[in-house]
């Protein structure tokens, strides 16, 4: 059975879901050391979130491209993750989403977070057929992420490592059984009806 086009798929409990970022080694580690970003992590900066793992890896090349050495696992309220779905913006026009462009324009420039969907990754990091979903978070989002939202932190850059060797030894199985048991995030239709361009 194919997966539904615009589905969240997390590591999930009954009150946290876990997001992903990546950062150069100076934000990164303190803040899983802390269990908090410092001072001088940019909250008046976008930043996106991410539930998928391979999505992350796909992003940070395994952890090697510059300036995101360091991946984190982010375990965040539901609460947080929810309200910022309910904020969000589509982050492109969508004709049957949304009444004009202009209409579209004034609420992204409105929106404390907005919503991409963008192709899931495989183990090769090649695109599949269903999305995957980036959640960006500014202005007020950003400040609940980083002040309320934040239950744990968790530098996986290891992890990342560990299954990038064994993809590249062609040991695929391997590979996957170390990958975050991520399933469907029990998020409404009412939740995203807003948010599935």
């Amino acid at each position: 059975m194919s997966e539904p086009k615009h589905q969240i798929r997390a590591l999930h409990t009954a009150t946290t879901v876990t997001v992903y970022q990546a950062y150069a080694p100076e934000i990164g580690l303190p803040a899983a050391l802390d269990g908090r970003f410092s001072a001088t992590w940019q909250r008046d900066r976008m930043t996106w979130i991410k539930p998928s793992f391979l999505w992350m890896m796909y992003r940070c090349g395994w952890a090697a491209k510059e300036g995101q050495e360091t991946v984190l696992a982010i375990e965040i309220t539901r609460e947080g993750f929810e309200w910022a779905l309910e904020n969000a913006c589509l982050a492109h026009y969508d004709r049957g989403l949304h009444p004009d462009r202009a209409t579209w324009k004034r609420r992204l420039k409105r929106a404390p977070a907005r919503v991409q969907w963008d192709p899931e990754r495989d183990l090769h990091l090649q695109p599949l057929a269903h999305r995957s979903l980036q959640l960006g978070l500014a202005g007020e989002a950003a400040e609940r992420y980083a002040e309320t939202w934040i239950v744990s932190i968790n530098d996986v850059t290891a992890l990342a490592h560990s299954i990038h060797a064994h993809v590249r030894d062609g040991a695929l199985e391997a590979a996957q059984q170390l990958l975050p048991a991520e399933r469907p995030y029990p998020a409404s239709d009412k939740l995203l009806a807003h948010l599935r361009g």
